[in-house]
């Protein structure tokens, strides 16, 4: 089983930047990373999750908080493990996480 991700919720952060080839905005690579990595994934589990990501915490409703380049970005993601899809609530830099309630967005 594959997750799918809606890739343009990943762009939407205020941190990404336009791509000289198609002027649409691109996330940064270590945020681009762990897209790739994530569409790949098998998560049937947060146990998977955090077997790879050991610095991921789990909230109520399916929620994770990854942890992206060493702390300096959080993406918040609600995750169907039994129809593979990530829905992306959040992107963004540590401080602007810490102005969300990451339980409900």
């Amino acid at each position: 089983m594959s997750l799918s991700i809606d890739q343009p919720t990943l762009c939407k952060s205020s941190h990404s930047r336009p791509s000289a080839s198609s002027g649409k905005a691109t996330p940064p690579p270590k945020r681009r990373a762990w897209y790739h990595e994530a569409r790949l994934a098998d998560w049937r589990s947060f146990q998977d999750i955090k077997n790879r990501y050991p610095h991921a915490d789990v909230l109520p409703g399916n929620r994770v908080v990854f942890d992206i380049k060493g702390n300096t970005y959080r993406l918040v993601a609600r995750i169907n493990y039994q129809s593979g899809c990530i829905f992306i609530r959040f992107v963004g830099t540590h401080a602007a996480y810490d102005k969300i309630d990451a339980r409900t967005i």
